[in-house]
């Protein structure tokens, strides 16, 4: 069988994920969180920010105890006092790694740090240096990297590699990047800096023109081997890229992507889910993988396809992904072939002729509501059935003429 490459997957849930607006965690939510992330099998938990604040510092602290699975992640500026209380945070953790950054962009060196591309390439050393006394795995990041002059990202990495970083992180921190863009700094990174040596190119891709997922799946062509990613796609302005739909590209299209991933596929919706419960803040309905709509059908043409055979409108099975089935959703796009399964389910099977003239009826009733129910059905069942099954219907059955006086 031939060896597949491995393709990490740090998870920033617990740490830029909860920048975003509204996603803010406590303590508790955090631990319950990052239980789920080890369980859904990710490779390195970013589990925050300690120098930002005393929750932050607590929550890594936390999260570093807890989780002995999984490598757990405390992210520093570089400056000493950052690195230090970033390895108080994190030094007990069983796997511990020291994740340092500063800006590469001219933008940022000129108005947001105030400081020379050598002060930066100093900076960038120093830290690395000293992070390197605590542990060996010290990942280092070049803020803005896609906005940076290549050359000069390239030495501010070189820098780092000679200092003992173990992973070279290279953000899209404001999303500015597109896919061919992409690749060819990951492959300028890899063929200039990286080369023989074990040192891992990872990416961490931000959603502003919605070009995340497909920047980072770019980078893993010209040789990035992490993907820094969040449950839902949550983080700064636009997100981050989801690690939902990294995971599945991963998975559907391994003809195209050849390479093995820890996550398990099945926990995927329910991780999302808890997520949605924990910030209260759920994704939209036609969000990719995890979506209310992701296995939804209410065209006629689809529903037929999907009851003939799920593969028709599905690339991947609702169940593959931890969603219990899909969904067949009646409205006015809806068909025979669905408005039938569904009499099915509820118990009546209507000859031809019956559904036929039920499915006009429900026609006439879809284009004036938005949602049709299952009440709305039992309304324009012909009165043989009725008749037929009014003990079973009970309070039902007593509804009908009601629902059919306002329903229609």
């Amino acid at each position: 069988m031939t060896h597949l490459e491995r393709i990490k997957i740090f998870d920033t849930t617990l740490r830029d994920g909860e920048q975003s607006p509204g996603c803010s965690m406590n303590l508790s939510e955090k631990i319950r969180l990052a239980r789920r992330l080890q369980a859904l099998g990710v490779d390195v938990i970013e589990a925050g920010f300690p120098i930002a604040s005393e929750g932050d510092f607590a929550a890594v602290k936390a999260v570093a105890a807890e989780c002995r699975g999984v490598s757990v992640a405390a992210l520093c500026r570089t400056t000493e006092q950052d690195i230090l209380r970033a390895w108080e945070a994190v030094g007990a953790a069983a796997r511990p790694r020291l994740h340092t950054f500063v800006a590469t962009s001219d933008i940022h060196l000129e108005h947001k740090l105030k400081r020379t591309r050598a002060e930066v390439l100093k900076m960038t050393r120093d830290a690395v240096r000293l992070a390197r006394t605590f542990t060996e795995d010290v990942e280092f990041s070049a803020e803005d990297a896609t906005r940076s002059d290549l050359n000069y990202l390239c030495e501010v990495f070189a820098a780092a590699v000679e200092e003992g970083a173990r992973t070279l992180n290279v953000p899209d921190t404001v999303g500015y990047t597109t896919p061919t863009e992409f690749r060819e700094i990951i492959a300028a990174v890899r063929e200039r800096v990286v080369g023989e040596r074990d040192v891992t190119i990872s990416v961490h891709c931000h959603n502003d023109l919605g070009l995340a997922v497909a920047n980072s799946l770019a980078a893993l062509d010209a040789g990035a081997r992490q993907v820094e990613c969040t449950i839902n796609g949550i983080g700064e302005r636009a997100g981050n890229a989801a690690l939902e739909e990294v995971v599945m590209a991963l998975h559907v299209r391994a003809d195209r992507l050849p390479y093995a991933c820890g996550v398990r596929t099945e926990a995927l919706y329910p991780t999302s889910q808890l997520l949605t419960e924990i910030i209260g803040f759920g994704v939209q309905p036609n969000k990719a993988v995890v979506g209310r709509n992701a296995f939804a059908h209410e065209a006629g043409i689809h529903q037929h396809g999907v009851l003939s055979n799920p593969l028709c409108y599905e690339i991947m099975t609702p169940e593959s992904v931890g969603v219990p089935s899909n969904n067949i959703v009646l409205g006015k796009h809806s068909g025979r072939h669905a408005l039938a399964r569904r009499f099915d389910e509820l118990g009546f099977t209507l000859t031809p002729s019956e559904l036929e003239e039920a499915y006009h009826q429900f026609t006439e009733l879809a284009d004036r509501k938005k949602n049709i129910y299952d009440q709305d059905l039992l309304s324009l069942l012909p009165a043989r059935q009725r008749h037929e099954h009014a003990p079973a219907l009970g309070a039902a059955a007593l509804k009908l003429d009601l629902v059919e006086a306002v329903g229609r």
